[in-house]
């Protein structure tokens, strides 16, 4: 038997293949297909009516490739609609579990409302005792007046008219008319301060009573706390005391023999929400004594007092409440470009300032100054890096004085001569900033914790 071989390699050398030219025209799109016959012959085979062209191979595939991504389409849509359906089905509990809780603060709400509403009646009698009082008397001193007026035309017109009469024979009635003259004028000016003065130390002894009659609530109000968490089977050693509101301070003080003393604790403030969800560490504030300012308002202070043998907790009985009349003398100040504010320099980068004398801080919409005379001490415009709020800590005086950084590595401490102005003065710089898209606070004022 023959062994038949191929060797197109030879084949490629002996035979000479001719050039293809460029402008070629196949018959068909695809190569046809050959085989090899009896003594070596390559025979081409003809088309198989059942092979497909590529461009129906190309859209059967295509057609399949869509058919499949349909299928992932819809199963992705019911994994979908499925985690939606888990979602709604949770969101539905969690609406219902604060329902619950909304039901259980609006009771809260409607006991203190109640509360409130009483002593606002009270307070509203009391104002309406002292106005009915004051037109009363202002009523009686106008009418005094008249009559002091008309004594006094009286008086002039027979005077004059005397004089008409006789000049020399007048004389002594004359300086009889003078005296009644001067007793008149002495009744009309008798009256008119008097009158004032009496109000005002009615007006003075209404609010001492209206006072009082606050640390009272405050007072019950705290025992009312303390009996609803229990607090009578938990020995009472400290506690807070002081008005709740913008403008004071509060001082921890103990209240039993067996309590540690307060110097020889770590303390540490906080401030919290109304409904307790946030709590902020308040940096600084390490002392026995704390002055809320106006970032505390409508939020509870609590006080952390840590000895060796005891961990207590404090806090205010409700939120600070804002100093009555602040935020209107605030919206008159914002209207000026400048406010000065008469201050003392106590602290300067952290030590003492020895002297005492008078210096300004003017507040301004772009800048805060602090000035001794003509001569600027700092001036600084509203920036990330200043830093406003009250004196955390410092005795009795720190509802009057305020921390300022203008820039980093330069402080102070500045007294001001009322509560008031210091509280005023904080909220402008803080509005002013605002406008001009920076937060101004205390250190570590940001950072929050529980959120």
């Amino acid at each position: 038997m023959t062994r038949l071989t191929r060797d197109f390699g030879d084949t490629m050398q002996r035979d000479a293949v001719p050039a293809v030219s460029s402008d070629v025209v196949f018959a068909s799109s695809r190569f046809p297909n050959y085989r090899i016959g009896a003594n070596n012959q390559i025979i081409e085979t003809k088309d198989d009516p059942k092979v497909l062209s590529m461009k129906e191979v190309v859209a059967r595939e295509t057609a399949q490739l869509l058919e499949q991504h349909n299928r992932l389409s819809v199963r992705d849509l019911a994994s979908k609609f499925e985690k939606g359906l888990a979602a709604a089905a949770k969101l539905s509990e969690e609406v219902e579990a604060l329902a619950v809780q909304l039901t259980q603060r609006e009771g809260e709400l409607i006991q203190e409302k109640a509360e409130v509403k009483k002593l606002a009646n009270f307070l509203k009698q009391a104002s309406e005792d002292a106005k009915k009082l004051v037109d009363e008397e202002r009523a009686f001193a106008r009418a005094e007046i008249e009559d002091a007026r008309a004594a006094v035309q009286r008086v002039e017109e027979a005077l004059q008219e005397h004089e008409r009469m006789s000049q020399a024979s007048g004389k002594q009635d004359q300086e009889q008319l003078m005296r009644e003259v001067q007793e008149a004028r002495r009744i009309k000016m008798l009256h008119q301060p008097s009158k004032v003065m009496d109000m005002e130390h009615e007006l003075r002894a209404l609010r001492s009573q209206l006072a009082e009659k606050t640390r009272q609530y405050l007072r019950l109000q705290k025992e009312l706390t303390r009996t609803k968490k229990g607090g009578e089977n938990v020995p009472h050693l400290y506690e807070l005391e002081g008005n709740e509101t913008l403008g004071s301070y509060l001082q921890i003080q103990p209240c039993s023999d067996n309590a540690p003393e307060v110097s020889k604790c770590s303390i540490q403030w906080y401030r919290v929400s109304s409904d307790g969800a946030k709590k902020e560490l308040i940096s600084g504030a390490t002392k026995s004594v704390y002055a809320p300012e106006p970032f505390d308002v409508g939020r509870i202070l609590q006080v952390d007092i840590i000895s060796e043998s005891e961990h207590v907790t404090l806090s205010t009985a409700g939120p600070i409440d804002p100093a009555a009349g602040l935020g209107t003398y605030v919206e008159a100040l914002v209207r000026k470009h400048d406010t000065e504010f008469n201050v003392v320099v106590t602290q300067m980068n952290g030590s003492h300032h020895p002297t005492e004398s008078i210096h300004v801080l003017h507040v301004g919409k772009m800048r805060i100054k602090l000035c001794k005379g003509k001569t600027t001490i700092a001036k600084e415009y509203y920036s990330s890096s200043m830093q406003l709020c009250g004196v955390r800590g410092g005795g009795n005086a720190a509802a009057q004085a305020l921390f300022w950084q203008p820039k980093q590595g330069h402080s102070f401490v500045l007294a001001f001569e009322s509560e008031r102005e210091r509280n005023a003065a904080i909220m402008l710089a803080r509005r002013f900033a605002f406008d001009c898209n920076i937060m101004l606070a205390g250190p570590d004022d940001r950072a929050p914790l529980g959120t």
